[in-house]
This record gives structure tokens, sequence and C-alpha cells, in this order.
């Protein structure tokens, strides 16, 4: 069968949604994924070979062979990669090519599950701040009320523990979390508005599958449990028990099958045996990331549209965000890791708005994750002995005793970052790769130096005898949380989606991942990704 109602591309945050709701209205949906279904085994708990900490390689793909971007090299601090030409040339697991993941569940398959609604001011930031000079900062066309309903079913659908008492950043929610949330580690000494980390974890059985087992171990790695709630355990699921979603795996989208008349028609793939097939649909839904969906734009211009479809006014692959992340590390004279998990179990919103003198700002909590090479290679203080006996007996002693801040800095967009193809390097399936470059906006970096002391304040408050670290430098943005390159609007000229993620250029293609973010809060993104994606979806049904 290649003709369908509907083809969603990508199994992620969003594309999950938008199979399930779409199915579950009867409609006939494809959804493709590029890499595999991944077991736990599969996945496994190598702690150099994972999404978190790819030192040889990485655990939720995609493959490191095949599948290269280039960068330019001023886009990075130091050179990664290797010398092509005067580009770098990037494997996935490498910095500064801004991998997710490619599986059945993309990077839920992998994340650490931090569940956090944007606030409202995220979705007016010009308003509040201004227009830097040199960025392309703006509103949201939608307002957090727009979007609260649909945070609420995420929250209860598929699944969110938490205090929803404790988010007093936000207006008052209408309906608590489903689950309590997980224990939480004490910050008082400062005063600073605080509370526990809401997740996309079953804290208590849920859903037919059971609660945390505390391993720790969330972030990069897939959950022994079962507990942690992506889209590969609740939304494609629910899509498959409709009767009406075949998922095919393994499959890349090679480009969008257009009419003559240049309108969105299908999806023609390419499996690894080099199989091409066009499958055919009435509406198209993008949920391959925002690198990926941008490359998949750019590379299926047609006559009407050459310089890719939706790119009329030059936006597909601008804008790319994701967050910056600043902190500090601090030791302590008691142990500070209890070894207890789910990871970053405390945080503060005290600097996400309202700064003197600092765009937006950002979240801090303890670190998610820390295993013995994490702290060898991101959190060894700077004096320590770094090798040999010594340096064995300093991380005996010494490695529960060691804690980090961190959190993401809500990053001020700017046009130069961006995506494009390099149409002289193609990947294993002969599609031309994606090209990054540019860098972050300059305030984004110095936002991020402001996070970086009140870090510093937390830990010295918390009694650290030692605190070291520095503020990132200026690179280009994405990663994980990469959000930004279709971005969101009501005039075609500055955007590529209306206010319902419908590219402005097509009466029947969508995106449902993070590309029509056109700011991306000071927080994870994945509940606001799917909300949007429900959105989506449900306006697609209800307008059908």
């Amino acid at each position: 069968m290649t003709n369908f109602d509907a083809i969603v591309v990508g199994s992620g945050a969003g594309g999950g949604v938008a199979a399930a709701l779409l199915a579950e209205a009867g409609k006939s949906v494809l959804l493709l994924e590029r890499g595999r279904n991944l077991s736990f085994d599969a996945v496994g708990r190598d702690h150099l070979r994972n999404q978190r900490m790819p030192v040889y390689g990485h655990n939720a793909g995609p493959d490191i062979e095949g599948n290269p971007r280039t960068l330019e090299p001023d886009s990075f601090p130091i050179p990664v990669g290797r010398e092509l030409g005067n580009l770098r040339l990037l494997r996935p697991h490498e910095p500064g090519y801004q991998n997710n993941a490619a599986c059945v569940g993309s990077g839920t398959r992998v994340y650490a599950g931090q569940a956090w609604r944007f606030m409202p001011q995220d979705f007016r930031m010009a308003s509040e701040y201004g227009v830097p000079e040199g960025s392309s900062l703006a509103d949201w066309p939608i307002s957090y009320d727009d979007l609260a309903p649909f945070y609420q079913k995420v929250e209860w659908e598929v699944g969110i523990c938490g205090d929803h008492r404790s988010m007093t950043h936000l207006p008052a929610y209408e309906k608590p979390y489903p689950m309590p949330a997980l224990p939480k580690h004490g910050l008082e000494a400062l005063g600073w508005r605080s509370m526990r980390v809401p997740r996309l974890i079953n804290s208590v059985p849920y859903n037919e599958r059971p609660g945390c087992i505390h391993c720790q171990q969330c972030v990069g790695f897939a959950c022994p449990a079962d507990a942690k709630n992506g889209s590969h355990n609740t939304t494609v699921p629910r899509a498959l028990r409709s009767g009406h979603c075949a998922l095919r795996t393994e499959v890349m989208a090679q480009r969008l099958a257009c009419s003559e008349g240049g309108r969105v028609v299908g999806v023609t793939t390419v499996d690894a045996d080099g199989h091409e097939t066009t499958f055919t649909a009435d509406v198209v839904v993008l949920s391959c990331g925002a690198v990926e969906t941008a490359r998949l734009l750019l590379n299926s211009a047609t006559s009407q549209e050459p310089s890719g479809i939706g790119n009329a006014g030059d936006h597909v692959g601008r804008h790319l965000q994701g967050h910056y992340y600043s902190g500090a590390v601090g030791l302590f004279p008691d142990i500070m890791w209890d070894g207890v998990g789910p990871g970053c179990s405390i945080a503060t919103s005290q600097f996400n708005h309202d700064n003197d003198d600092i765009i937006g700002g950002g979240f801090l909590g303890d670190e998610d994750i820390v295993t013995p090479v994490t702290l060898w290679k991101r959190h060894y203080p700077p004096d320590a002995p770094r090798w040999g006996i010594e340096a064995k007996r300093y991380m005996r002693e010494n490695f529960r005793r060691i804690s980090d801040v961190i959190g993401p800095v809500q990053e001020i967009p700017t046009p130069e970052a961006r995506v494009d193809i390099n149409p002289d390097l193609k990947d294993r399936y002969g599609i031309p790769v994606a090209h990054l470059s540019g860098l972050a906006h300059p305030e984004t970096v110095r936002t991020a130096a402001f996070m970086h002391e009140r870090a510093k304040e937390w830990l010295w408050a918390s009694g650290a005898v030692k605190v070291w670290g520095q503020p990132p430098p200026r690179y280009l943005s994405g990663g994980q949380h990469q959000a930004g390159t279709c971005r969101m609007g009501d005039d075609p000229a500055s955007s590529v989606v209306n206010s319902f993620c419908r590219v402005h250029s097509q009466d029947n293609l969508f995106i449902a991942d993070g590309s029509p973010h056109v700011t991306n809060g000071g927080f994870n993104p994945v509940e606001t990704i799917m909300a949007l994606a429900w959105r989506t979806a449900e306006n697609i049904v209800n307008n059908w």
C-alpha cells in the first residue's frame, strides 16, 4: 500500500502525537522513521557511547557512518570533525553536529524527561524586551493561553509527574499533574523560588506501566523499567493500536513529492538498500527535528518554489536555536550525591525573566546524570591531578562530593544561525547533507555569563568549599533542543508556518517538531513540542 490519508515523517515527540490523533480519528496514517525500533539492550548502558556522552559513538542513532553534516569552522570555538576544504566534516556523535537521535521515539527514547511549560512571557519576547540589533527576536502568533489546554492534555495523556502548586512562575493550573512529584533536595538558603522538576516519568504506576526505580541514568539512556514516557511507549503505540497506522522503520525521507502545480502530494523515500518509493497522501506532517525538517524542505525545491518548499521568504533553516547551558561545579565537605535518581530533582525558575539588563534568562537545576566519565571530562577541577595514582585517589575520594548546577538559557535568535544544504556532499542515501553556519547572538552569551554567576551563588550558599567553571563561549547552538528553523507567524514574508503550523505556501503540509518555535523558552522544550503538535493535529482533524 502506498496511498494513505496522512503521512507523518518522524516518530519523535511531535510526530508521535500527530500520528496518534490522526489515526484515532480514523485516518489511514503512514508513520515513517529513518531509524530502528530499538530494544533496551540495543540502546545499552555504555558510559562512553551514548547520546549524553558520545566519546566513542552514541546509542540512539543515526549511524555514525554515512550521515555527515558540514559546518563553517568559525561556528564552533574549537576544531571539530575533520577538514573538508574550508569546511569541517562532522559525524553524528561529534560536537557541532547538532544531533538529537534517530530511532522510534527519537530523542524521547533517551531524554531526561524534563517536562516544563513555557512561561507567558516566552511567547511575547519582542514585546517584553524589544528587538536587539542583529537579532530576529519576535513574538509568537499564539499565546500561553492558546497552548495551556494542550499542555494539560500532554500532562494527563502522555503522563507527567510533578507538583503544580510549586509552579508559581506560571498562571494557575486548571488541573494538577496526574502523578505526584519525585523526591527533591532542598534549596532554601538563598530564598530563591524552587520546585521539583516536572518529568515525563511515572513516579507511580500509570497507563499500565510501572513507576520509576530511581536508577538515575535517565538522560542518554533507555529506561530499564519502561517508566520514562516517550513517544515510543505512549503515542506511537496508541497510533498502532487504532488499527489505522502503519509504521515503517529504516526508511529515509528523500524529498517531498509534488504535483505539476507544486502542491505536496506525498513523500519519496529511500531504504537501506537504495530502493526508492513514493508514498502519497492528502496531508503530510513533518516531525524530523529542526535541522532535518529544514533540510527536507530545502531539498524539495520545485519550479514553483525554487528555493525550497515554504522558503519564499528565505526563512527555512534560519533562526536555528537550541539552548546554551550555563552553570558551575562545586566540591563539598560531605557526600552530595547518593546515586538515587532520576537525575535533576530540584530547580529554580527565579531567573527566567525579570533580570535587570538581561533579555529572558533560564532555569538552574542540579545535574541530571553523574558518571565517572562525566566527572572526568566535564566537571573535573582544573587544579586536580589528571592522571596516575593521585588522580585515581582524587576521583575515589571526591566523586560523590562534587555537584553540578546547570541549566538552559533562552537564546536570542538570529537569521545568520542557520541550516542550509551542501549540494557537493551527499549522505548514504544520495541526499545533499545539512550545512550549518552562524553563531549565537551576543545577548545569549551575556545571559549565559549571568546564569553562570547565579550557579556559583547557589553552590557557595549550599556549603561548597570550592567552586569552578567558566561561562560558555560563543558558538552555533541547536543540539537536542533544536528549534526555530521554520518559524511560526502570520506573515508569509517573515515566517514559514501559520499559527497552526501549516506551511504558508501549501494547504496540506504541516510541521510538528521544534521548528515552528519563534523562541525556545528557558526550559526544556519537549512539552511545548508535544502540546503544539496536539493543537496542530486537532486542527487538521477538525478541518478535514
